[in-house]
């Protein structure tokens, strides 16, 4: 990888880092939109999406982080073999302090012995890179802010559970995320969206329900049986009237993505991560030359 391909990708790369902290896509502009229609007038849940609504549009119109907490930073990247994955990753990191200096991203990595915070959201663990090569021609980069106020209320269940009566079943899945979007109770910063993994292990659980947020607001799951969950458990948390920030309303969640891992006889586990309404996740299809072609979002 020439010196001047790997400029090219760093500006590319902070670029894709600016867009994804300062503009949601517009699958979840619209699904906010639906929500804040939904409201009844002149109530709470309405006064906080239009709140969340013009805050959307300042932080586009001034290119300024959605949220004083800019979040974890996931990085999904697909690279053609010829070039060099490990490199690559270095080019991600360079790209990631250079866009915290230019105030793009908050300075809020600490050590999580000392309480130190470097300044660069660069540290063991910090920026995530899911880096694999792939046989096509040009890089997919794939980018997940996920705020700490929405990890906080991720949760994780081992079936059969007798607090909830949830026992090994879909009935018992089911439960299970009803409970978690119970026991958030608007500390997410609602409306939110679920990533929910049935199976795996505690890790692998974990890590997948992150990857359930890659997926677009309005596509349907191609397994029926988790396209039905899905919108089965979203009706069923709508009514819960938790609403908008936990003021009370019908939007209490604008979305459920559900997948499924094989797991071991033993265990069951339902693994359930909790988006915010800043929802920010985007992608670019960019190519060999470190060129954006296209937005995936």
């Amino acid at each position: 990888m020439t010196s001047s391909l790997q400029k090219k990708l760093q500006e590319t790369f902070i670029e894709i880092i600016r867009k994804t902290s300062a503009e949601l896509p517009q699958d979840v502009v619209d699904a906010v939109v639906e929500g804040l229609e939904r409201e009844a007038k002149e109530s709470r849940g309405e006064y906080a999406l239009k709140i969340i609504q013009k805050n959307i549009e300042l932080a586009k119109k001034k290119s300024q982080p959605l949220c004083q907490d800019t979040g974890s930073i996931l990085f999904y990247v697909h690279y053609p073999r010829k070039l060099d994955g490990e490199l690559l990753g270095k080019v991600v990191k360079k790209a990631v302090v250079a866009a915290t200096k230019k105030g793009y991203l908050r300075q809020n990595s600490v050590d999580s012995l000392t309480g130190q915070n470097n300044g660069t959201n660069v540290g063991p663990g910090t920026p995530t890179l899911h880096i694999e090569p792939w046989k096509k021609d040009h890089i997919e980069v794939k980018l997940m802010l996920k705020g700490g106020g929405c990890e906080n209320v991720g949760a994780q269940y081992s079936l059969p559970d007798s607090r909830i009566g949830a026992g090994r079943d879909l009935n018992g899945v089911k439960k299970c995320i009803l409970d978690a979007v119970q026991q958030a109770q608007g500390k997410g910063c609602g409306p939110g969206v679920l990533g929910v993994t049935i199976g795996g292990d505690r890790a692998t659980g974990y890590l997948a329900t992150k990857e359930q947020f890659l997926r677009k607001m309005k596509d349907k799951n191609p397994n029926p049986v988790l396209a039905k969950l899905e919108d089965e458990c979203l009706n069923e948390a709508n009514q819960l009237g938790i609403g908008p920030m936990g003021f009370g309303g019908k939007t209490t969640l604008m979305g459920v993505k559900v997948g499924a891992l094989n797991r071991l006889p033993a265990s069951y586990f339902v693994s359930v991560s909790y988006m915010c309404w800043a929802y920010r996740r985007q992608g670019a299809k960019v190519s060999a030359r470190g060129e954006i072609q296209k937005w995936l979002y």
